[in-house]
């Protein structure tokens, strides 16, 4: 068969890719290594897929070049991602923040769009495929694959790397288009799990174990970046939104500090309060604010037993630093398999940014999670896996 690409993985951005190629009367090969396409679309948002997100702009990406993202997010825009589905039949409703979820609540109503569409545009999908090598040749690539235990090879004039990232390995994720990118002597930002839950060992971690469930809406900064969400103790550390995103920006032996009352001022409230129940213990005035779990697991710190009129200077200080600044020094992160991206990949510096076409090979592409462009909680990254298959499928 004669393809004008091979496109190895059939993710969100290798099914786009596909989808637009067969638009313009391009002829695509999809290898894929799952039984399935679209692995993690059907298990993002809880099986629900949040595809895109309303209030997308380039600040919402992390990246060595943070202007990189520009040009594919002005070829292929928000407005664009939902006029393509509600072409086919999927309504978006709109979650917290701008996230965007189909109205059926269900992804594999995503995943279904493109296949049918593969079908119809003669996009041609191979299931079960390990990539195996990708060469040079002549003639542009030559790439082999197994599958079902057969060797296969293929010549193809272009090729796109789109096989994601290393999270959530079960999933069928590899390092793949590291590898090629490496083989080629591209760049690589050096990767790490983003939007990952954080630990927390020592001393601090009996604390954080006692507290395991309980879910509290915080302000979560670092220096350069805060995020107002709730966050979640679990037995070993730190989870829920507000940590997955700054946990794309956190960098092992960094200090985070959390408010865990934003936007208020728990000194000026315990002030009103004990103007007019001065008799109130500290303990019932919080209870408003927080679980009884939470208060009785931060009496080691500020006084709760004590009753708001008998509250001294140094107790407010204490209360103001355990509410407003609580710190906390992360031991590591939970990994790839917990991680819902990849953070770093291969090096803008080596793409163009208007086609995604490696700068040195002519005709090898990448896009997706394998670049360097790791977007926040929220369905930033899908919009980011759309944009990069559209602006591919328009070169390639």
């Amino acid at each position: 068969m004669n393809y004008d690409a091979v496109i190895i993985g059939g993710g969100a951005c290798g099914l786009m890719c596909a989808v637009q190629a067969g638009y313009l009367g391009k002829r695509t090969l999809i290898l894929e290594k799952n039984a399935q396409v679209g692995a993690k679309i059907l298990i993002s948002g809880g099986g629900r897929c949040n595809y895109t997100n309303l209030h997308t702009t380039p600040a919402n990406f992390v990246s060595e070049n943070p202007h990189f993202i520009k040009s594919a997010l002005s070829q292929w825009t928000v407005d664009d991602s939902v006029s393509f589905f509600e072409t086919y039949g999927i309504s978006g409703q709109e979650k917290t923040l701008g996230q965007l979820f189909p109205t059926t609540n269900k992804a594999k109503d995503i995943v279904n769009i493109f296949t049918d569409l593969c079908e119809q545009l003669d996009q041609t999908i191979l299931l079960n495929c390990d990539v195996k090598f990708v060469k040079q040749h002549p003639n542009g690539f030559e790439i082999g694959y197994e599958q079902h235990g057969k060797s296969h090879t293929i010549i193809c004039p272009k090729v796109v790397m789109a096989s994601g990232g290393l999270p959530i390995a079960k999933m069928g994720a590899t390092d793949f288009s590291l590898k090629v990118a490496k083989q080629f002597n591209l760049e690589i930002v050096k990767t790490a799990p983003a939007l990952v839950p954080l630990t927390i060992t020592g001393k601090e971690e009996a604390f954080f174990a006692g507290l395991s469930g309980n879910s509290i809406f915080a302000r979560v900064s670092l220096p350069e970046i805060s995020f107002e969400e709730n966050i979640l103790f679990t037995h070993w550390g730190l989870s829920g939104p507000a940590i997955l995103q700054i946990s794309s920006y956190w960098q092992p032996g960094n200090q985070i500090e959390i408010d865990l009352l934003p936007n208020q001022n728990i000194i000026s409230l315990i002030e009103q309060e004990r103007s007019a129940n001065g008799k109130k213990v500290l303990s019932n005035y919080l209870a408003a604010f927080y679980t009884r779990k939470f208060i009785d697991a931060i009496g080691e710190f500020i006084p709760t037993q004590k009753n708001l009129a008998s509250l001294t200077k140094d107790d407010f200080i204490a209360i103001e630093n355990f509410i407003h600044h609580f710190k906390v020094k992360p031991a590591g992160d939970k990994g790839y398999d917990k991680a819902e991206v990849m953070r770093g990949g291969v090096s803008t510096n080596e793409l163009s940014s208007k086609t995604l076409e490696s700068k040195k090979i002519q005709g090898l592409y990448f896009g997706g999670e394998c670049v360097d462009v790791t977007g926040w909680l929220g369905g930033f990254n899908f919009q980011w896996a759309w944009a990069s298959g559209f602006v591919i499928a328009q070169n390639i």
